[in-house]
């Protein structure tokens, strides 16, 4: 991140990322005329940005093993940050779909408890890792909880997009697209932790 972005990180990467959903979130509801249909592209465009975000955090650490680089290791370094502005983006996209609940009074009947398991799971961790990435909730559940929550968060967040986005390939075939980039980041995630456990084996084998 600091290869293409060299005066953003930590904070100030967080604001960025944050203040550009919110102008691409309110420069769609000023420029539509039709407040529901604006409500909805905003959920839609919400949902990419938080499925970008997540990506990069999700595939983070992959890309410093696989593809050692600057670019790669600020990644890692950022990721944190990374991961707020994912929890940001999704928290505004939160808002949106109650607004349009309120908008559009039929939503909400539409939709049934079991197809609200997913999402809602998903918002669970989503706030649970938001909270602990601070210092002094990651202290309170120490260092084994803290991990075990974040790598148990970060793949069930990779399932929830996974199912979101393969559930919605019969609505429309451009959902092919994130489904597929999701299972290739779940690869790549997997060869990633591969690659890092075969280093450390030869890292003691030589030691």
């Amino acid at each position: 991140m600091n290869a293409t972005l060299p005066r953003y990180h930590g904070w100030s990467l967080f604001g960025l990322l944050s203040l550009l959903v919110l102008l691409m979130t309110g420069a769609i509801l000023l420029l539509n005329p039709d407040l529901v249909e604006a409500t909805r592209s905003a959920i839609r465009a919400t949902a990419r940005t938080s499925f970008v975000l997540f990506l990069a955090a999700f595939l983070a650490s992959a890309f410093a093993v696989l593809v050692p680089s600057p670019l790669s290791k600020s990644l890692v370094r950022e990721r944190r940050f990374i991961g707020l502005a994912f929890a940001f983006s999704h928290l505004v996209h939160a808002v949106l779909i109650y607004s349009y609940g309120q908008l559009n009074p039929e939503f909400w009947p539409g939709r049934t408890t079991v197809g609200n398991i997913p999402g809602s799971l998903g918002y669970l961790f989503i706030v649970l890792m938001a909270l602990t990435s601070f210092k002094t909730p990651a202290k309170m559940i120490g260092p084994k909880t803290w991990k075990a929550l974040h790598v148990t968060g970060m793949w069930v967040l990779a399932a929830v997009f996974t199912y979101s986005n393969f559930k919605r390939i019969p609505m429309s075939a451009w959902y092919v697209l994130p489904f597929g980039m999701m299972c290739a980041a779940i690869a790549l995630r997997l060869v990633g932790k591969l690659a890092l456990r075969n280093k450390r084996s030869q890292r003691h084998a030589y030691s």
